[in-house]
């Protein structure tokens, strides 16, 4: 392999890490970041409906904060579950909570609207909440017990086993 082919791909190699640990870190003094076993930070803000939201508001409940967006396919093939687990673990407190990155507003309405969703979405337009959680990549989902602290972190679509092995973290 020629000389200058190598240097190119060390450099490409080189400056994904640097970005990869940017990414991991970006925050990381200045404020709360999501962890399994410590406090989840906060989430407030404006929903979809127009109403104001404070994950402060459900302490102790169970609560899952979905990050998602219409556009991502996985999201979208998860959400027939979250309903379905919204409606089955409704009498042990469940609160499923979104939170859209990465979309505009209107096909995220529109896309709630259409599938019939009841919880609510906050939405993130400067992408803190995102970088306070750490998202990687949409969807990802958070598990958080009734005293606010995260008990499990999925990356990537949910599903039914994956739900419940990780509500059961936060029901007690």
């Amino acid at each position: 392999m020629p000389k200058r082919t190598i240097l190119l791909a060390l450099l490409v190699a080189g400056v994904a890490t640097l970005g990869f640990v940017w990414i991991v870190r970006t925050g990381q003094e200045g404020g709360q970041r999501a962890a399994v076993g410590q406090a989840a930070p906060a989430v407030v803000g404006t929903t979809l409906d127009g109403s104001t939201f404070d994950l402060a508001s459900f302490a102790g409940k169970p609560v899952v904060i979905n990050f998602w967006g219409p556009s991502c396919v996985p999201c979208r093939d998860e959400f027939p579950l979250l309903e379905a687990k919204v409606a089955e673990h409704a009498a042990d407190g469940l609160t499923v909570v979104g939170v859209l990155t990465d979309d505009p507003v209107d096909p995220a309405r529109s896309f709630v609207s259409q599938y019939g969703g009841t919880w609510p979405t906050v939405i993130d337009p400067d992408k803190s909440i995102k970088t306070a959680y750490r998202v990687a990549a949409r969807p990802q989902t958070y598990f958080v017990d009734g005293s606010g602290v995260i008990r499990a972190i999925q990356v990537g679509e949910l599903t039914d086993a994956d739900f419940e092995r990780s509500f059961a973290k936060i029901h007690s």
